[in-house]
């Protein structure tokens, strides 16, 4: 146990306060514990500047990684950044009230130094199935091929295909709302349009089958409540309140834990909305939103070489737009090693060790921490409590600072879920209205079901059908003997596509907008 008076003023505060004492706007994070004391003078900080440099929160479950997400998302608050939150358990929904003076909470507060204040935050829900928050939708055509296939859980050959249906509708000018429009499209090309897709390449019947399978699976369980308008617009959770503290948006998902491929491929399709979307900032005195991704090793899990390396270009590339990015998950190992290269800041809990894949696991975590005079890696990783921490940050110039082992701060907003009277109160927005009622505008559904009927209704048998007349035959003038040749023909159908295919799909095959 650490004990809870102040350090004396020895070398090693010294030296830490030369790390993490920055001249500019920062979140306090907690204090160092050096010898087995805490440095309650010595506020151990992440420079506001540099969490679009993106960052990891990590340990064994139940060691204070919420918390430290949740402590995060205050001192954004309070420097007027919004921020985006996965609220896996409902926990994180407390935010919206100021948190309680117990007894426990006091007395960690007064052993690292400071007095417990409570504070609520302002905090907009948001909900995938329209449960405990706004109801989130994206078209199926803005998803984009390459995240729907994962939360179809598709193989590649039957990705393969989904990308040409894509490619189908955005030449055809369908739009693919939501899953009744996919499904009259697979229907479609698959019986009455097969010879429509000649230059797109070939489709079994097979694969049709399984695609429409898929889709009424995820249908069933609710996900089709997610796909259609109106869509989500992000800058609806890039806001402040009139007091300046930036908005806290809660995405809760108690509601949809049984469907981890849906949650977490639709922040993938949120950050890739923000980098599509968004112009280049360069660098910025405070990012223009945070976004933390918990539970990201769900993500990872049998993600495609193509999803993984969108991944790693968003975690690289987005900085630029002004958004930050944490992940947070039980160990390093969780996050592709290209993404990870990618985060500056790093929270590690402590790693609980019990099997020996456990054991390979710390080993490959320790290595991952840049060197320190002031913790022992290795040793820190098992022994340290719950709400401790060894954290790297980078400092104003870029830099990662030495790990030292932290106390973290407790959060001054509540640390508890609330009631469904208490949601039902934010359900009463001007945004929750806004997502509340469906449009179901004119898309693929109706277009193919307008052509395949009147089709139906125009044709008559052969043997009805009057002979022509023979009129005679007039002579063709040059021009119409060249518009009428086969390469003119090929020419004006060329022109055609070209004037056609003016939909642009950027990462994740992500419409442009």
């Amino acid at each position: 146990m650490c004990l809870v008076t102040s350090a004396p003023m020895s070398e090693p505060v010294d030296e830490l306060r030369k790390l993490f004492q920055f001249q500019e706007a920062s979140i306090d994070v907690g204090r160092p514990i050096i010898d087995g004391v805490v440095a309650q003078d010595l506020p151990i900080r992440i420079p506001l500047r540099m969490m679009n440099r993106h960052g990891l929160i990590a340990g064994s479950t139940g060691t204070g990684k919420t918390r430290t997400l949740q402590l995060l998302a205050e001192g954004l608050s309070r420097h007027g950044v919004p921020s985006f939150l996965a609220d896996i358990k409902g926990d994180l929904a407390g935010m919206s009230k100021p948190g309680e003076a117990s007894p426990r909470v006091v007395e960690r507060a007064a052993s690292l130094g400071v007095t417990f204040s409570p504070e609520s935050f302002p905090v907009e829900f948001f909900s995938l199935t329209g449960r405990n928050g706004s109801q989130l939708r994206a078209t199926v055509s803005s998803f984009g091929p390459v995240l729907l296939g994962k939360v179809l859980d598709l193989t590649n050959a039957q990705q393969s295909v989904l990308a040409m249906i894509f490619k189908y509708c955005d030449d055809r000018k369908l739009p693919l709302l939501d899953f009744k429009d996919l499904r009259e499209v697979l229907q479609y090309l698959g019986d009455a349009g097969k010879t429509e897709l000649k230059e797109y390449g070939a489709m079994s019947p097979a694969t049709v089958g399984v695609l429409i399978r898929k889709t009424i699976e995820l249908e069933q369980q609710g996900a089709d409540r997610f796909f259609g308008e109106p869509e989500l617009s992000i800058g609806d959770l890039m806001r402040a309140d009139p007091s300046g503290r930036g908005l806290v948006n809660i995405l809760t998902l108690s509601d949809v834990q049984d469907k981890p491929r849906l949650y977490s491929t639709f922040l993938m399709w949120l950050l890739g909305r923000f980098y599509l979307d968004l112009p280049e900032a360069g660098d910025l005195d405070k990012p223009k939103l945070v976004f933390f991704f918990d539970e990201a090793h769900l993500l990872f899990e049998d993600a495609s070489s193509a999803l993984v390396e969108h991944i790693e270009q968003v975690a690289r590339l987005i900085r630029s737009k002004g958004i930050g990015v944490f992940f947070i998950t039980q160990t390093p190992k969780d996050v592709d090693e290209d993404v990870l290269a990618q985060l500056g800041s790093r929270v590690q809990h402590a790693f609980r060790v019990f099997t020996p894949t456990d054991a390979k696991n710390l080993r490959a975590t320790a290595s991952t921490f840049p060197k320190s005079s002031f913790a022992a890696i290795d040793e820190s990783l098992t022994s340290m409590g719950i709400g401790e921490a060894l954290v790297t940050v980078l400092d104003p110039r870029g830099t990662p600072t030495e790990t030292v082992v932290v106390r973290i701060l407790p959060p001054n907003s509540s640390m508890g879920a609330i009631s469904p009277q208490e949601y039902d109160a934010h359900l009463r927005t001007e945004t929750a209205t806004k997502y509340a009622t469906v449009v179901d505008r004119e898309s693929a559904h109706e277009i193919l079901r307008r052509k395949l009927d009147s089709a139906a209704a125009t044709e008559e048998p052969e043997k009805e059908r009057p002979r022509p007349t023979k009129k005679p035959r007039k002579e063709k003038s040059v021009l119409q003997e060249v518009l009428s040749s086969r390469t003119a023909q090929t020419a004006a159908r060329q022109a055609t596509r070209s004037i056609t295919q003016h939909v642009i799909r950027g990462l994740f095959g992500l419409l442009k907008k």
